[in-house]
């Protein structure tokens, strides 16, 4: 079973490693949506993979690191593309959330990447 939990937050980058003249290389921002997935059993006694409260006890603080902040200034995301982040959000959450199954961050309705771990595409 996969479980899912969608987190809003809003911030601002530029993206250092594009072309000159790239319209990303500016300063911009974006309302992001980070969904976390997590898998496991169903649990026979409590009808759960796991609560809910437990996946928002994890990514909660990880959101706050990120909301309404300059992302070029976030240690370790000078470089803040989707895919970096993904891994960013995802190498902060595996310790805390072990079955963590996928993350995936939307930058806009039609723009997102997935990132599933270390060996994943």
């Amino acid at each position: 079973m996969r479980l899912t939990r969608e987190y809003a937050f809003q911030a601002a980058h530029q993206l250092p490693g594009v072309p000159a003249g790239h319209k990303c290389a500016r300063l911009h921002g974006h309302s992001y949506t980070l969904v976390v997935s997590v898998d496991g059993e169903v649990d026979p006694v409590t009808g759960m993979v796991l609560d809910f409260a437990e996946i928002d006890k994890a990514v909660v603080p990880v959101v706050d690191l990120v909301d309404h902040r300059h992302l070029n200034d976030v240690d370790g995301l000078a470089n803040p593309t989707a895919e970096n982040l993904a891994r960013w959000v995802w190498q902060h959450l595996e310790r805390v959330l072990p079955s963590l199954s996928r993350v995936e961050v939307r930058e806009t309705v039609s723009s997102a990447v997935v990132y599933e771990g270390p060996g994943s595409p």
